[in-house]
Formats: C-alpha cells, sequence, structure tokens
C-alpha cells in the first residue's frame, strides 16, 4: 500500500461515489509511519437514511460531523450530533450510524489500525468509545484568536490522539515552521488558510484535509478577510 503524501486534499476536487443510501468521497488512503492503513472518507446521507447496519471491525474509527445532524449509537447509547462534533469508536465496540432529520448531514471518517499491537486495555483504561458534543466545548480566547480543547488521550491504536480546534485571526501565522514526532492532520472549517509544507505553500479552504507526516515542517497562514477556523488533530 502507498505511503499517504504530506498535501492539502481538496474537496471539490474529490469525486463523489454514489452508493444506495449515501454519497462517499474517498479522500485519502494508504499507510503512514505509524499506522499500516488509514482511509479518510466524507459521507452524506440524505434525511432518514443509514449508510449501514450497526457494525464492529478491528479497526479504530473517528468521525467529525461536517454539516446537518447525525444520531451515533455507539454500544447501544445513542446520541445526536450537530457541525463540529466528534466521535471515536474503539475496535470491537458495535457503532452505527443514522440521520434521523429532514435534511442530509455529511460527515468525516477516519479508520486507522497501528503498525503496533492493538491494545484495547490501553483504551479501555483511556475511557474507551466517547463522543464530544461542540456546544459542550469550550471556547478559550488567546492573542492569535482562540481554541477549543477536544481531546488529548490514548486510545487501543495510539499511544496519544490529541484534537483541538484553532480559531486564528487575519493575517497571522499559527507559529513558525516546525516539526514533531506526531501525524497531524488539519481541516479546514470555517474560511481558507495556506499550508507551508516543507517550504511550499498550498492553499486551503473550507472542507479541505490538510495531512502532514510525522516530522515534516510545517505551518499554517490565515489568508482570509477575518478568522479562520480548523480542527488539528495529532495521532502517534
Amino acid at each position: 500500500m502507498p505511503s499517504i503524501q504530506s498535501n492539502v486534499y481538496v474537496w471539490r476536487e474529490i469525486p463523489v461515489i454514489r452508493k444506495p443510501t449515501s454519497d462517499q468521497r474517498l479522500i485519502l488512503e494508504g499507510e503512514t509511519r505509524d499506522f499500516r492503513h488509514m482511509e479518510v472518507h466524507a459521507t452524506t446521507l440524505p434525511a432518514r437514511q443509514a449508510p449501514h447496519p450497526a457494525h464492529k471491525h478491528d479497526d479504530e474509527e473517528l468521525i467529525i460531523v461536517k454539516e446537518g445532524e447525525l444520531t451515533v449509537t455507539i454500544e447501544g447509547k445513542a446520541k445526536t450530533l450537530g457541525p463540529g462534533s466528534v466521535a471515536l469508536m474503539l475496535p470491537g465496540d458495535e457503532h452505527g450510524f443514522e440521520n434521523k432529520g429532514n435534511t442530509p448531514v455529511t460527515y468525516y471518517v477516519m479508520r486507522y489500525a497501528s503498525r503496533e499491537p492493538v491494545d484495547l486495555e490501553r483504551g479501555h483504561k483511556a475511557g474507551g468509545s466517547f463522543w464530544i458534543d461542540w456546544k459542550d466545548v469550550a471556547f478559550t480566547p488567546h492573542d492569535k484568536g482562540g481554541i477549543r480543547r477536544m481531546f488529548d488521550r490514548a486510545t487501543a491504536m495510539t499511544k496519544r490522539f490529541e484534537m483541538h480546534v484553532t480559531t486564528l485571526n487575519q493575517g497571522l501565522w499559527s507559529h513558525p515552521p516546525h516539526t514533531h514526532r506526531a501525524a497531524e492532520i488539519l481541516l479546514m472549517v470555517v474560511n481558507h488558510s495556506q499550508e507551508s509544507i516543507d517550504g511550499k505553500l498550498y492553499p486551503a479552504t473550507t472542507g479541505d484535509l490538510i495531512f502532514l507526516e510525522s516530522n515534516v515542517p510545517h505551518a499554517l497562514q490565515n489568508t482570509s478577510q477575518g478568522t479562520c477556523t480548523y480542527f488539528a488533530f495529532q495521532f502517534e
């Protein structure tokens, strides 16, 4: 399987795959330094539809709601989540998704399997599968804009998985170009930016995904009129 390249994956350029109950966009798929397989896709569900019955699998899964409201069921417990909300399902936990509303819902799906042996005990000790409702996450302002801290914990597939949402003021860089051991994904949710990847600049706008492999130099600048907002999550 090919390695996933550090790049901006542009929403409007990704083909739509029509399925019986949903539309899908395969954003990226391959291997990384820490994952023998990783896939990110986006699913759009019409009103009153589910993509498939509740199920379980051997890899781990993260979802982020892009638009609309998605009802997530994990091990028999259900929660309806709006835009910006996330859920993470450990291997072996039964889960399902459904659009119970009257308008479409779109959500990102990240599925991944580690190169190292799966550590279910570590994942359960850290709290197991979970969801986070965007409405429950506090916004903390700072000198460059502000931050929402989503989670920072171990999982069955990762020694550490950290996610936050940054709001960056007009014209500013998030920080100077830098590197770190963890791979990182950035997901633009409001307005646009440019990402420096190994010294080259790439534009990114709402819906686009930026993948940054371990130790690749990178930095992001807000190129919008007004603030921009993006998810940032690191994993190793």
